[in-house]
């Protein structure tokens, strides 16, 4: 402790007439003492007022510039020195050092700026201003190729720097892409896949930078997804897989890299690990089966990764993934239900899919999740029979498969996202199928509960999916017995509020809904029609400029059915129609143009 004092004294007056000798030794008896207890050290340090002596000692031209960069460095390790080093003044003339030629010095100063960097916001700040990245960059570029140790220890210590320099800083993260560092530290990983230090350090760099969308554009032109597939087949550590994983998912997120993942192998390695650990109750195996199933559903959301895999539904992927579906584990259950409603963007998949049985090992998995259910599985099961069934072909095949059933055992549900995918698939099923849309309708259980979610205010996609089911199940059946059940459950005030939906494809299925049941019911549905005060609405539509052609020509149609009703009669009557319509017999749309001019007579005749 005495030395330390002496030696911190000494560094004090030292600077201006003291020899390189008794400054290293000065030097030395720091960085011993920091060695033996760093914090307490640091301390002290920084309570003598050295920091700022330090300053002026980082020349090029003293032989004792690395030690002292080495003596930042390892100060730096501390949190408490970081904004310390910064006050002093450190950062600008280490930065300067950055050009000189002598690789300790290099190294060290590496050091203390990577340090300074890690976790806070005003070393970033200052190594910024001092222009320091850009040096780092071009240095790590023209010793990319070079693999002696020393060089290698350098690029090592400098893709440290620009990490710590950039995490979780958007605009840093941003600036090293627009200096072009995304091609060269790939560069860096082709060439020194050998020395794990660098390697991890480009991973971790390369995680840094992934999750900019700016940076998956440039990643794209590189052959990062070659070198990171060959990276991951030699790996057997769990944590390094971990790392590698960790940089592939969010690059798997852009499209074109999907593509260059599957050509390059990344799937064969994912059906591996699968393999592995799918029955290992291990938890790192537990975590790298979840990585990697869920890995692979990613790979699927792009177009052309996911139809090269499937391979007109031959593909050995597509069918490893189907073997999933039956099996024990939730996570592999779950992966291939999702990988499944990938694979079912597009008619040609889906087609393919339901005639070659895919349905029934979907109700299966659903049916070992009806009591106390995985509310995830159940989501992606459903999900993918909702996919399955938009082609007009699959409609009436999974309908006499019993897939309404099935779905219908989740009613019970409390889950929205459960509840959501229930109310899509019932209505993509029933699209245009007469038959199966009357018998629903007339289910009187689905009715009160499609009106119960009708008032899920908390969870808007579960309301509208209820609203939308509820005018399809009337739009599609065409018949009055689903009138009289809707009617009776209370579902017609619901109708009339979906009229005036800020969405005109719901505005529009609402009407044409509403123009059945007055055409088909109207004495039936009267008293709730009117208390729902359906006419104001009209009225409101049909005098808003802003409503859609569809919208005021549906509306018109509507009003001609509703005065077969006297009360709405006179209601229609009441509120000064005519006026609204022979202003839209001039209106742009011909269809529109046209109804006006039939509902003014019809108001006309009534009257």
């Amino acid at each position: 402790a005495d030395n330390l004092s002496d030696a911190l004294k000494k560094l004090k007056i030292t600077t201006t007439d003291s020899t390189a000798d008794s400054l290293e030794g000065c030097l030395d008896c720091l960085l011993q003492a920091l060695a033996q207890n760093n914090m307490e050290t640091s301390e002290k340090i920084q309570k003598s007022g050295v920091l700022q002596v330090f300053a002026s000692l980082l020349t090029p031209q003293s032989s004792c510039t690395a030690k002292v960069a080495n003596v930042i460095a390892e100060v730096a390790r501390n949190e408490f020195m970081r904004n310390p080093c910064v006050d002093a003044g450190l950062i600008p003339p280490l930065v300067q050092l950055l050009n000189c030629k002598d690789q300790e010095v290099l190294l060290q100063t590496g050091r203390a700026l990577g340090n300074i960097c890690y976790d806070s916001h005003e070393g970033r700040n200052a190594v910024d201003r001092a222009g320091g990245a850009h040096i780092v960059v071009d240095h790590i570029r023209s010793l990319c190729s070079k693999t002696d140790p020393a060089s290698e220890k350098l690029l090592t210590v400098f893709c440290g720097m620009l990490m710590n320099y950039s995490n979780e800083n958007d605009t840093l993260q941003s600036q090293l892409i627009n200096m072009g560092v995304i091609p060269t530290l790939v560069k860096l990983l082709g060439i020194h896949c050998q020395n794990a230090a660098l390697t991890e350090m480009c991973l971790v760099a390369f995680g840094n930078l992934a999750e900019l969308e700016s940076s998956k554009e440039q990643f794209a032109y590189t052959n990062i997804a070659e070198e990171l597939v060959k990276l991951f087949k030699k790996q057997i550590e769990h944590d390094k897989k971990e790392m590698i994983f960790e940089v592939l998912a969010p690059l798997a997120e852009n499209d074109v890299i999907k593509l260059q993942l599957v050509e390059a192998g990344l799937v064969e390695c994912l059906l591996e690990i699968v393999q592995k650990t799918v029955d290992s109750d291990k938890e790192d195996d537990i975590a790298e089966l979840k990585t990697a199933s869920d890995l692979m559903v990613l790979l699927l959301l792009g177009d052309e990764s996911m139809q090269k895999l499937f391979e007109g539904g031959k593909g050995s992927v597509f069918q490893r993934v189907l073997s999933w579906i039956p099996s024990n584990s939730h996570q592999l259950q779950l992966a291939g239900a999702l990988a499944i409603a990938n694979f079912a963007r597009n008619d040609g998949n889906c087609i393919h899919m339901v005639d070659n049985g895919i349905v029934q090992k979907l109700m299966d998995l659903l049916d070992r999740h009806v009591e106390d259910g995985n509310v995830t599985v159940q989501h992606a099961a459903l999900s993918a029979l909702r996919n399955l069934a938009i082609p007009v072909v699959n409609k009436a095949k999974m309908l006499s498969a019993g897939v309404a059933e099935a779905v219908l055992k989740f009613l019970r549900s409390e889950m929205p996202p459960v509840q959501f995918k229930l109310l899509g698939t019932l209505r993509m099923l029933i699209d245009a199928q007469a038959e199966a849309a009357e018998q629903l309708g007339k289910n009187v259980k689905l009715v009160e509960r499609l009106v119960e979610w009708c008032e899920a205010k908390d969870h808007a996609g579960v309301m509208g999916e209820s609203n939308r089911l509820l005018s399809a199940l009337i739009r599609h059946s065409k018949s009055k017995d689903v009138i009289r059940t809707i009617v009776q459950s209370g579902g017609i005030k619901h109708l009339v509020t979906m009229a005036t939906s800020e969405h005109v494809i719901m505005q529009n299925e609402a009407l044409v809904a509403l123009a059945l049941i007055a055409a088909l019911e109207l004495v039936t549905a009267e008293k709730d029609l009117e208390n729902a005060q359906l006419v104001q609405i009209l009225h409101r539509l049909l005098s808003d400029d802003r409503s859609a052609p569809e919208i005021k020509y549906n509306s018109m149609v509507l009003i001609c059915a509703l005065i077969g009703s006297e009360p709405l009669q006179k209601e229609v009557h009441s509120m000064a129609f005519l006026e609204v319509i022979s202003k839209l017999r001039s209106h742009e749309n011909k269809t529109v143009a046209q109804q006006a001019s039939l509902t003014e007579q019809r108001l006309a005749v009534e009257s």
